[in-house]
């Protein structure tokens, strides 16, 4: 958030809150109790000196205590029921604050499930995470505490000055002569704290992030005998927090001690207007205590409302980044009559789901990256038979993904079809292709919890013996039985637990569990040793045998058998073919090939 974030927001605070309304209707009943509550409980407040009004001027000039029992039970009930009430209005905007929080995570949360790869492509995990719990969290906030803090101190102000309207309305008029000038300080304050404050919040930010890079590079920092840079950024930047900081706290000390020289203002006021209506016996001892009492509670509310104020307006910002998610339209979705047919991603309708046989064709496709200035793709045509094995070949960076990216449809093509069986992608639901898919990583991930569960998010119906064949078809079987619970072993957050090529193993079992008709290999075997590459490339020629396949290759050796080898090469195909036919072209994959050959001979 800038520094001019209040010069560009509307005057008004609550111009998000209308956004917000889907998610608060289904709780507006405990949000109207919530802020009954909180008047009533502002009310109870402002009442109180009056008891105090009512003993000085009543009971203690007639020196009759006969009635004061009463008062002092009736005192007590007042405050036992203020007690129920602090204590209903706390729970109550608890509850609101934590189901709103809930909901609103929930839909933020869906929505980002739902969103195609080009949206995370564009947006770091950062970013997206602060979007889900922090936005979401500082709305609960909002809905909850903020309001009732708005409610409270609002009318609790109102109720003072009715209060002191109605007991003497010279007086009254005196206070209220020094309201707007401790407005007028206020704002001014406020809202140059708020500036400085969020200042420093980017300042500490900062430090926190040299600190942080201070230990987790403290290898390259001191290999590259950087330390004399590290600690000068560090230094210039706890400087500037340093002189952010004083700034401030002399901005406070100022502004603290205006509303000091206010607040006795106005108590000196009441004290020479009130006690000389008191010497001439106009105004009781009582009414001079309330109008105390409520001079010195004033210029304090009015702080804090204003305080509350500039916190509804900080959150607009929160408000605005989560409505723009939720308003974020996937770039890959189904039409309504698709998903009428084959339902959406959180509910299938799976027995209208067509079986898959393998056929897979690029008619005429061109395909440009959201991001991207150029076509990858133009005009582009093949057609893979069903069991083929179409290999992608290229240089790192070189863009092999883009093809698999199609075919999974993670992204659109910018012009043509993509055919599977004879019938366009977009003709069926995006679940139903990807339930078909078996997509191998070259870095894997594994969810935490045990090797059953993440063997079960491939296939939720197999059994323990259909886990265990697919784990043997990788040579893994006796891997995971010699873990400490076997299937039941857990392998950590990430896989943390493994070794990269036990999470491989798994990664690669989780995929051929569920029987895809289509199987991807993303380089597969790039990351790990060679023992556990062996037994992958010696599963492989069964695995994928009847599958229609495609591998990106790291290791050009493995890829030789391919029925169609595409190289690529800055993004685009430039070569196609089986291995001999490129090799007899002599061209680029020849090279590619001839130079891995040749590293490997050396």
């Amino acid at each position: 958030m800038n520094d001019n974030f209040l010069k560009d927001q509307p005057r008004l605070p609550w111009f998000g809150i209308p956004k917000l309304l889907p998610f608060l209707k289904p709780y507006r009943k405990k949000i109207v109790i919530m802020v009954f509550l909180g008047i009533l409980s502002s009310m109870i407040d402002a009442l109180f000196p009056m008891f105090n009004k009512y003993i000085l001027n009543v009971l203690i000039p007639a020196k009759d205590l006969s009635t004061l029992p009463v008062v002092i039970i009736l005192y007590v009930a007042v405050l036992l029921f203020q007690v129920w009430d602090n204590y209903y209005t706390v729970y109550t905007c608890a509850r609101v604050e934590l189901l709103t929080d809930r909901d609103l995570r929930n839909r933020a949360f869906k929505h980002v499930q739902t969103l195609s790869f080009s949206y995370f492509n564009q947006n770091n995990v950062g970013y997206i995470h602060s979007r889900v719990m922090s936005d979401t969290g500082k709305i609960g906030e909002l809905v909850a505490w903020r309001l009732m803090d708005t409610i409270w101190n609002g009318f609790y102000i109102i109720f003072m000055i009715v209060f002191m309207f109605m007991t003497n309305v010279k007086m009254a008029i005196g206070v209220m002569i020094l309201v707007p000038p401790c407005i007028l300080i206020i704002m001014f304050f406020q809202k140059r704290l708020l500036k400085q404050n969020r200042k420093i919040r980017e300042l500490n930010s900062r430090i926190t992030g040299d600190f942080n890079e201070g230990i987790t590079g403290v290898r390259s920092i001191k290999t590259l005998v950087a330390e004399d840079r590290m600690l000068g950024s560090f230094k210039e930047d706890t400087f500037k927090m340093r002189r952010a900081g004083v700034k401030n706290a002399h901005n406070s000390a100022l502004f603290i001690s205006l509303i000091a020289f206010i607040s006795s203002l106005m108590l000196a006021m009441i004290l020479y207007v009130g006690g000389n209506l008191t010497i001439e016996a106009i105004i009781g001892i009582g009414t001079l205590s309330v109008f105390m009492s409520y001079a010195m509670e004033i210029p304090e509310q009015l702080q804090n409302l204003m305080s509350t104020f500039s916190a509804v307006l900080a959150v607009q910002v929160n408000i605005e980044r989560f409505t723009a998610l939720l308003e974020t339209e996937s770039e890959v979705y189904d039409t309504p009559d698709i998903i009428e047919k084959y339902g959406d991603t959180f509910e299938h309708r799976s027995e209208n789901w067509e079986k898959i046989e393998g056929d897979v064709e690029f008619e005429n496709v061109s395909f440009q990256y959201p991001d991207g200035d150029e076509l990858v793709l133009s005009h582009f045509n093949l057609k893979i038979p069903k069991g083929s094995m179409v290999a992608i070949v290229g240089e790192t960076g070189a863009g092999k993904s883009t093809l698999v990216n199609l075919v999974c449809r993670f992204f659109e093509p910018t012009g043509g079809r993509i055919l599977i069986d004879g019938k366009d992608v977009r003709e069926r639901s995006v679940s139903w292709l990807h339930d078909n898919i078996g997509y191998v990583l070259q870095t894997p991930h594994l969810f935490s919890g045990t090797v059953r569960e993440n063997l079960l998010y491939g296939n939720p119906d197999a059994t323990e013996e259909e886990m265990y064949s697919a784990l043997r078809m990788l040579s893994a079987e006796d891997m995971v039985r010699n873990m400490d619970s076997g299937l039941d072993s857990d392998v950590g957050e990430g896989g943390s637990r493994l070794s990269a090529g036990e999470r491989q193993l798994i990664s690669f079992a989780r995929a051929i569990i569920k029987d895809p008709a289509l199987l991807i290999l993303d380089e597969a075997t790039s990351s790990i040793d060679t023992v556990t590459e062996k037994k992958i490339q010696e599963a492989i020629s069964s695995v994928i045998e009847g599958r229609t396949s495609f591998v990106i290759a790291h290791r050009l050796s493995t890829i030789v058998d391919a029925d169609v080898i595409l190289a690529v090469r800055d993004g685009k195909i430039i070569e196609r073919g089986s291995h001999k036919e490129l090799m007899e072209k002599g061209g680029y994959y020849y090279r590619l090939y001839m130079q891995q050959f040749a590293d490997t001979d050396w």
